[in-house]
C-alpha cells in the first residue's frame, strides 16, 4: 500500500476530508483545523497562490518565519497567502501546543499569514494533504526537514517544491510566485 493510499485509509477513519486520487482538485480538496481548531476549506483560497509551509519553533531556520511574513505582505494584495503548518517531526523541534505555538509565531516573528493546528508531515501518521504534497509527480518526495515549501497556484496544483535552506524571498521563490501569481483584471 502506497504512502498516499495510507494516508486517505487513515483519513477516511479520522473524518478527515481528502481528495480521491482519481478526482484530482488539488490542495483545494483538503479541509484542514486553524491554529485556533477551526475547520477551514483549502477550497476558501481557490484564485489566490499559495506557499505551503511546515514550520517549527525550535528549529535552526525558524528565522525563516522572518521572510515567510515579509513574502505575505509583498504579495498578499496581489492574491498570495502563506500556510503555515506546524509539525514536530524532526528531533522534536515544535514540541508546543497550538497556543504555544501561536503566541510564539505573532509574537517573536508578528506573523499574519494563516497558521494551521499542528500536523505530521512524514511517516505512518502523515497527513493527508502532506501524503498529497509529497506524491505530486516531478515533485514527489518525503519532507526532509522543517520548513519545505510548496507553491500552489490559484487552481490548487502545485507547481513547485523548495527545500528547507531555500529563503522564502530568494528569486527563485520570488520570480516563480510571480509567474502563477492571479493576473490584474
Amino acid at each position: 500500500m502506497t504512502k498516499l493510499w495510507k494516508a486517505l485509509a487513515a483519513a477516511a477513519a479520522l473524518g478527515i476530508a481528502a481528495p480521491a486520487p482519481a478526482q484530482d482538485t488539488g490542495v483545494h480538496a483538503f479541509t484542514m483545523k486553524t491554529i485556533d481548531g477551526v475547520p477551514r476549506k483549502l477550497a476558501d483560497y481557490r484564485g489566490k497562490a499559495l506557499l505551503i509551509v511546515n514550520t517549527a519553533s525550535r528549529c535552526g531556520y525558524t528565522k525563516q518565519y522572518a521572510p515567510m511574513e515579509q513574502l505575505y505582505q509583498k504579495y498578499r494584495d496581489r492574491g498570495f497567502e502563506v500556510l503555515a503548518f506546524p509539525a514536530n517531526d524532526f528531533m522534536g523541534q515544535e514540541p508546543g501546543t497550538n497556543e504555544e505555538i501561536k503566541a510564539f509565531c505573532t509574537t517573536k516573528f508578528r506573523t499574519t499569514f494563516p497558521l494551521f493546528e499542528k500536523i505530521s508531515v512524514k511517516g505512518d501518521d502523515i497527513h493527508p494533504l502532506y501524503a498529497y504534497l509529497t506524491t505530486r509527480p516531478g515533485l514527489e518526495g518525503d519532507i526532509s526537514w522543517n520548513f519545505n515549501k510548496f507553491l500552489v497556484d490559484p487552481a490548487g496544483k502545485v507547481v513547485a517544491r523548495f527545500g528547507t535552506r531555500v529563503d522564502p524571498m530568494a528569486e527563485e521563490v520570488t520570480k516563480k510566485l510571480e509567474g502563477v501569481l492571479p493576473k490584474k483584471g
